[in-house]
């Protein structure tokens, strides 16, 4: 994982959780790996990525069991809710983004369609 923009660390990894928890490599109940073997994966500090865990378990996305390690809740209603805040954030990223070129949210709406449209006739 690469680190960019000017977000703290601990965020970006977070987020590179929550994606790995969206896209089911890691399953509802599945340990999430140990602080350092993570952090050697990430190539950053320990103290960083146990921070992003601990916030994690804060918004109860993971829970701890002790000598065992951290899993990922098991709880559909935070996995649901999770799932809908990041596909209300991607929405109102590309709405502002299609705003920033001076479209209208009508106008962003008809260009999605039209997208699916061309990639629907390609694949015939």
């Amino acid at each position: 994982m690469i680190f960019s923009d000017g977000r703290p660390i601990y965020s970006q990894i977070m987020e590179f959780i929550i994606q790995e928890i969206l896209l089911e490599k890691i399953k509802p109940g599945e340990k999430v790996m140990a602080v350092r073997e993570l952090a050697m994966e990430l190539s950053t500090n320990p103290n960083t990525v146990q921070r992003a865990l601990q916030e994690l378990e804060r918004l109860e996305i993971l829970y701890s069991i002790r000598g065992r390690g951290r899993f990922v809740t098991d709880n559909q209603q935070i996995l649901t809710a999770l799932k809908e805040e990041k596909k209300n954030e991607v929405v109102k990223d590309y709405l502002q983004k299609m705003a920033n070129i001076g479209l209208s949210t009508d106008e962003a709406i008809r260009e999605i369609q039209r997208f699916i449209e061309v990639k629907h006739n390609d694949n015939d």
